[in-house]
């Protein structure tokens, strides 16, 4: 009786163990701990400046984050003063508007006109020569060869429309193009005195 009272400890705590072997199985694996803050990459911190095309540098020793913010400081500061937005895209020159093109059927009934008319008169001066049949054909031709001459003189107009209408076209674009140089170097002008007034040199 006495040996039995003995192993009654070893016999509950089996299961005891068992129990908890099979809840922290049953749990769920730890999360793994999170990484460190990656440092921010050059692409990230890139200087406004270099967006500019322009140079800095800090003659007092500016730590890169403090450059930075003084360039947004500055490019701000800048747009307002200037009135220009360097970040935005280029103005568009103005189309110019297309000369008209002549339809090919109204061609058509202006050639086939002349020709008819030119036939009537022929035979009209035909008949009183005494041959109406001789004088319709010579005045078709004749009819035919004015209208022809009369085609290519609009064609000749006609292209050169196209080539004023492009030149002034090619202006527009030129003068549009040095408006937006004159911006930006006014722009750039701005920016750059507001950096040197905080210590920088900006080429």
């Amino acid at each position: 009786m006495q040996g039995s009272y003995k192993r009654l400890p070893l016999l509950t705590a089996v299961p005891a163990f068992l129990l908890c072997t099979q809840l922290l199985a049953d749990q769920p694996p730890a999360a793994p701990a999170a990484p460190a803050a990656a440092a921010p990459s050059a692409a990230a911190t890139q200087n406004l400046s270099s967006q500019l095309g322009l140079y800095v540098f800090p003659n007092k020793g500016q730590a890169a984050a403090q450059q930075s913010k003084d360039e947004k400081y500055c490019y701000d500061w800048a747009k307002t003063q200037s009135g220009v937005d360097p970040a935005a895209p280029p103005p568009q020159a103005p189309q110019a508007a297309a000369p008209p093109e002549q339809a090919a059927s109204s061609g058509g009934s202006k050639r086939g006109g002349g020709v008819a008319k030119g036939a009537a008169a022929g035979a009209a001066v035909g008949a009183i020569a005494g041959d109406a049949g001789t004088g319709a054909a010579v005045g078709a031709a004749a009819g035919g060869v004015r209208n022809r001459r009369k085609s290519n003189q609009q064609a000749e107009a006609q292209q050169q429309q196209q080539q004023q209408a492009t030149a002034q076209q090619q202006a527009a674009e030129q003068d549009a193009q040095k408006h937006y140089a004159d911006q930006k170097a006014n722009y750039n002008k701005a920016f750059s005195g507001c950096l040197e007034a905080k210590g920088y040199t900006v080429k």
